[in-house]
Formats: C-alpha cells, sequence, structure tokens
C-alpha cells in the first residue's frame, strides 16, 4: 500500500512480552533506531516515544521487545527478540526512550573456567560449549573440521574464548536465537555454506557516500611463531610475502596453529584496506551484517570491489525509513597464501 502521493509507506510492529502494542503507540513514534553488528557485539534498538498526554506507562528492565518493520507492500521483516536494558522519561515535550539489545552475550555465557583443549575439531568445541548453555551449534562446514592441536581456556569465560577462537580463525562467532553462530567472516556465506544475499545499490540510491583507502602501515604479510619441541627452537611460518610483514605475538603449539592464526590475521588487514559508507534514503529491512554490497554509479574503484556489510543501523522518523551501511573489502586468501 502507498500513500496517497504514490510512494512506499513505511511499517512496523512492535510486541512488549506477547501482546502487540503498535496500535497503542501508533502517532507516537518519533523514532526507531536498529543498530546491527556482526560477532558478539549484541544489536542495539532503541525507541522514543511521545508522551504528550502521560498516558504511557513505563516498562520494567528485562522486558522482552520483539521488532519487524519494512515497507507495506513488501511486508514487514522480523528482526528478532531484544531485551529492554535502559529505561528514560524526560520532558517538556514528554518523550519516553527504551533502549534494548538482542541476546544478553555476558548473561548467557557466564563464568569463568580453565579447560585445557586437545586435538579437537572447532565443531566438537563450539558444540560443547553450545551444549553448557542449551544452545545449539551452527558452524561453518570449513571451520568445522579444522583441528587444534592445543589450546588453553585459562580463568576465562566461554565468551572471551570463542571470541578469541573468532579472532584466531577470521571467523565471526555470535549468538542469535538461540543458536551459537561459527561462520567465515569475509566470505558472505551462513553457517550452513550457503551465500548470504547480494545487494546492488547504485547511486541513487543514497544521500550520501564516503569511501577512504589506506595502506595500513604497507603490510605486506603476516608473520607467526612457533615452538618446534623436536627442534627445541622456534619456528617461523608466514602468510603474504616477508618484505614488511607484521609480526603477532603469541607463540603457538603447532606449525597449523601458527599458520591458521598468520592466516586470519592477513585477512583482516587486506579486507580493511579499504572502507566504504553509505546513507541511503530508502532503508531495506533484510539487509544485515555479511550481506555482499555491489556499488554501481560510484568511482570505477569502488564499483569494481565487492563490498561485504559489517554494520547497518536502521532509521524510522518523520522522515521516513533510511539505513546507514558500513562495508569492508569481502577479499579472502586461497589456502596457500
Amino acid at each position: 500500500m502507498n500513500t496517497p502521493n504514490g510512494y512506499p509507506r513505511p511499517s512496523y510492529r512492535i510486541t512488549l512480552g506477547d501482546q502487540d502494542i503498535t496500535p497503542r503507540i501508533n502517532g507516537r513514534l518519533i523514532n526507531l533506531t536498529l543498530r546491527e553488528q556482526r560477532g558478539m557485539e549484541a544489536d542495539q534498538l532503541d525507541i522514543t516515544l511521545s508522551d504528550h498526554d502521560g498516558q504511557l506507562e513505563l516498562p520494567s528492565r528485562g522486558a522482552a521487545l520483539e521488532v519487524a518493520f519494512g515497507w507495506e507492500e513488501e511486508g514487514l521483516v522480523d528482526k528478532g527478540r531484544f531485551t529492554v536494558d535502559e529505561v528514560q522519561h524526560s520532558g517538556t515535550p514528554d518523550k519516553l526512550t527504551l533502549r534494548a539489545r538482542s541476546a544478553d552475550m555476558r548473561g548467557q555465557l557466564p563464568g569463568k573456567r580453565t579447560q585445557s583443549w586437545h586435538d579437537i575439531t572447532l565443531l566438537d568445541i563450539i558444540s560443547t560449549i553450545a551444549a553448557r548453555h542449551d544452545l545449539t551449534p551452527v558452524v561453518a562446514t570449513q571451520l568445522g573440521e579444522r583441528r587444534i592441536a592445543h589450546i588453553d581456556q585459562t580463568d576465562e569465560s566461554d565468551l572471551n574464548f570463542l571470541t578469541r577462537l573468532g579472532e584466531r580463525f577470521d571467523a565471526v562467532a555470535t549468538i542469535k536465537a538461540g543458536r551459537i553462530l561459527f561462520t567465515v567472516a569475509g566470505e558472505a556465506l551462513t553457517a550452513s555454506g550457503n551465500a548470504m544475499p547480494r545487494v546492488p545499490l547504485t547511486r541513487r540510491d543514497g544521500d550520501q557516500h564516503r569511501y577512504s583507502i589506506t595502506d595500513r602501515d604497507a603490510y605486506s604479510g603476516v608473520k607467526a611463531y612457533w615452538n618446534d619441541t623436536h627442534g627445541a627452537e622456534r619456528q617461523t611460518v608466514l602468510a603474504g610475502s616477508d618484505d614488511n610483514a607484521k609480526q603477532l605475538r603469541p607463540t603457538y603449539a603447532t606449525e597449523a596453529d601458527a599458520l591458521d592464526a598468520a592466516r586470519a590475521e592477513w585477512q583482516r588487514i587486506q579486507r580493511g584496506v579499504a572502507e566504504f559508507e553509505l546513507t541511503l534514503a530508502r532503508g531495506n529491512a533484510s539487509l544485515t551484517p555479511e550481506a555482499t554490497i555491489t556499488a554501481q554509479g560510484y568511482k570505477p574503484e569502488i564499483d569494481e570491489t565487492q563490498w561485504l556489510a559489517t554494520e547497518v543501523v536502521h532509521s524510522l522518523n518523520d522522515g521516513g525509513f533510511g539505513m546507514q551501511v558500513r562495508c569492508e573489502v569481502m577479499k579472502r586468501l586461497s589456502s596457500y597464501d
């Protein structure tokens, strides 16, 4: 359904607990902003409502919010469940602001533990952690099969340990809808190995853009060290070239572990060489982090690059439904780089 002037109409649905409160707040919505991020950072939802007549009740912290939004003629996109952790009332004019976040990662994976993992696959590690917290493991096949000779979890929470594993293997580790997701970063794949949607964005779609490129200290590769117990000396592995290679501080247990870490850091460096940010006048509720972005109508250097969305900010207000997208270069190494 379009507005009388023929333009598409944004729409939303908000549920508090199990009750659809959309009819009660229609006409009161000042702003709805959802910041979606990849990795262990929780998505953040901010809702500001007019309380000009004093009739709004203050929800309790810990209350559950579910939100969906989009365009009426295209249908609403369910953005998931959030927990209210901040309530603010201000005036004049009186307004109510709610801040809510997706799954409380710290709350879901509490406590520190000490454990040594020997000769084990990533799938087995993540499955064990998931079982501890009544979560379902969803692991990309090419990551789940990776075998770790040895790694220690010393007085460390499962959350921090998962984050560290993600960094080591250049993976996106996150918790969504009762699942631990461990997916390939920079390859625009879901945990099941399916391609994320490819979203074309043209110059006319955006109000503003910013493109930047840097040499990142002109690193040519990454070095990592490992202990050769047979030769009783420290050995080196290299991803990329040795001209101006970045050196990783840790010393790894095996050559394979060191090479995994070096390749992961080299991939991150290459993806961060260029950044592209877009402000779009017309929002796309289905666009999420890890989606592939193809640009059209900008400079050749921008259009010829495959971009990966790393952060998406949706905003509904009196001005309509718009969004901001932050991207990095979508680039992976071959297993021989």
